[in-house]
């Protein structure tokens, strides 16, 4: 794992089949990290994508507490802190990454590198939150069925 220099921030760059990723969050601590990640959470698509996240690899997902969310999300006055989501999971710490598994990383690292790139076409954050996702749900879904990906994750 490398890092660069960008306007005196450090930005981890990661190198997945000859191919380089940014780590989007990197990008974000330098410029104001809690607002855009608040914001981001602030999302209908990304509660519901968390969601679906949680009920697959949380068994003591709080699906009252979630209902609750999910019905107050994409509201101008809803908004869900970073904060607030780690106390709706009290037993996670750390970074989310940490219980990702190889497929939810390697998911996450394209859509780092999309984001990326469709920052740089002047793609709008709304266009690109309604891509990402419908990218996530696809490559997740490939990346589930795929055989190699299943042996590759066994080894962990």
């Amino acid at each position: 794992m490398a890092k660069i220099k960008v306007l005196d921030s450090d930005i981890t760059v990661i190198k997945v089949n000859n191919e380089d990723f940014i780590s989007l969050t990197d990008m974000l601590k330098s410029k104001d990290g809690d607002f855009f990640i608040s914001d981001w959470l602030r999302n209908r698509n990304t509660i519901e994508y968390l969601g679906i996240w949680e009920k697959i690899h949380n068994q003591d997902f709080n699906y009252g507490e979630y209902a609750i969310i999910t019905s107050k999300s994409g509201l101008n006055n809803y908004k869900l802190s970073v904060k607030e989501w780690k106390e709706l999971n009290p037993k996670l710490k750390g970074n989310m990454r940490d219980y990702a598994d190889v497929n939810q990383l390697v998911c996450l690292a394209n859509l780092e590198s999309l984001n990326a790139h469709f920052i740089d076409e002047n793609i709008t954050q709304s266009k690109r939150v309604e891509k990402l996702n419908q990218v996530a749900i696809k490559q997740m879904n490939t990346l589930l069925k795929d055989k190699n990906m299943k042996r590759l994750g066994e080894l962990r």
